[in-house]
């Protein structure tokens, strides 16, 4: 059974910093693209950052860029996400994706292959 479990998130204050953490069992990470993906309230999923392999540059939104960092260990089955210079609108519930490799077409395709987290809930207020 493959889990993906998310830990890390909080409340914080503007320009603050957190780090998501994404804990996959069940699966093996380096077979995966490994994503985090995004959903504020009212609003529809977005996707943040990805990296494909570990030795391929990762891929941010645009609206990230600069302020996160993702960061993979294949011999932890682990992704990361350091954040820092928080902003409200990055107010959100933050989703750990496992999309399979050789099915996605690009770093933010979903396909209905991937493995999603139960998500964790990061808060930035004013």
């Amino acid at each position: 059974q493959v889990q993906l479990v998310e830990s890390g998130g909080g409340l914080v204050q503007t320009g603050g910093s957190l780090r998501l953490s994404c804990t996959a069992s069940g699966l093996t990470t380096i077979m995966y693209a490994m994503r985090w993906f995004r959903q504020a309230p009212g609003k529809e999923r977005e996707f943040v950052a990805a990296i494909v392999q570990t030795e391929i540059n990762p891929y941010y939104a645009d609206s990230v860029k600069g302020r996160f960092t993702i960061s993979r260990d294949n011999a932890k089955n682990m992704v990361d996400l350091e954040m820092h210079s928080l902003k409200p609108e990055d107010t959100a519930v933050y989703y750990c994706n496992a999309g399979p490799r050789t099915l996605i077409k690009g770093p933010t395709d979903e396909t209905k292959y991937d493995f999603w987290g139960q998500g964790t809930q990061v808060t930035v207020s004013s």
